[in-house]
C-alpha cells in the first residue's frame, strides 16, 4: 500500500496525467445529454447509472444506449452547438498548470469523439491526445453505430490506452483521474488513481480509493507546493 505522501509524490512527478470526461472535466455525462436532445433521457440515464456501477460490461451497455438513442449527425451537432459541456470548476487551470510543467495531458472517454474532441479545444488539448468513442454515420447522417474497434467501447479500455501510452511514449509514471469504476480499474497500468467526487460520487470508487477529492483546487496546491 503506498502512503498518502508517495502518492502525492507520484502525482508531482508524473510524465502524463490521464483524465476521464464525462463527470469529471465535464459536469454532465455526455451520453445522457445525448439522449435528452433525442428524447429519451430517463431510460438511458438509468442505464448509465447501472455502467457506471460496474453492473453491466460497458460494451453492452453503450450498445443498448446507443440503440435506444439512435443519434444522427445533426442531433449530435445541435447537443455541441444549443447545450455545450459544462467544464468543472478548476479543471482549466490544472490542465494549464500540467501542460506548464511539460506534462502530457490525454482525455480517455468511454463517451463521444465528437464531444470530447469539443472540450479538448477548450483546454488546449490536441486532439492527438484524445481517446474516446467514434459514432457511425450512413450518407444521410442517420445513426449507423460505433467504431467497436476502438479500445474505449471495451470493458477495460482505458487502462488498454495506458498501456499503449506508455509502449509508444515510454512514460514511467502515468496518473489516471475519474469518476467511474472503469477509471479506477485502469490503475494498474497506470501508477497512480485519483478518484473524482466533484460532480458526482459513486460510492464504490470512493470506499475503494486511496486519494479521493472532490475539487481539483486540491490538486492545483499539490503542484504549487
Amino acid at each position: 500500500m503506498v502512503s498518502h505522501s508517495e502518492l502525492r509524490k507520484l502525482f508531482c512527478s508524473a510524465d502524463a496525467v490521464c483524465f476521464d470526461v464525462d463527470s469529471t472535466v465535464i459536469r454532465e455525462e455526455g451520453i445522457d445529454e445525448l439522449a435528452k436532445v433525442c428524447g429519451v433521457e430517463a431510460a438511458v440515464s438509468e442505464m448509465t447509472r447501472r455502467a457506471m456501477g460496474g453492473a453491466v460490461p460497458f460494451k453492452a451497455a453503450l450498445t443498448e444506449r446507443l440503440a435506444l438513442i439512435q443519434p444522427s449527425r445533426e442531433q449530435v451537432q445541435r447537443l455541441i452547438a444549443e447545450h455545450p459541456p459544462h467544464l468543472t470548476p478548476g479543471i482549466r487551470e490544472l490542465v494549464n498548470r500540467l501542460q506548464e510543467r511539460n506534462v502530457q495531458v490525454f482525455l480517455i472517454s468511454g463517451g463521444f469523439r465528437s464531444i470530447v474532441e469539443h472540450v479538448a479545444s477548450k483546454l488546449n488539448i490536441p486532439s492527438t491526445n484524445v481517446f474516446a468513442n467514434r459514432l457511425k454515420f450512413y450518407f444521410n447522417g442517420e445513426y449507423a453505430g460505433f467504431d467497436e474497434m476502438q479500445p474505449t467501447a471495451e470493458s477495460g479500455g482505458k487502462g488498454k490506452v495506458i498501456k499503449l501510452l506508455k509502449e509508444k511514449f515510454q512514460f514511467q509514471k502515468i496518473v489516471m483521474i475519474g469518476d467511474g469504476v472503469t477509471d479506477m480499474e485502469a490503475c494498474p497500468p497506470a501508477d497512480v488513481f485519483i478518484g473524482f467526487g466533484g460532480n458526482v460520487i459513486r460510492q464504490q470508487v470512493k470506499d475503494n480509493t486511496e486519494w479521493y477529492i472532490t475539487d481539483f483546487v486540491e490538486l492545483l496546491g499539490e503542484l504549487e507546493e
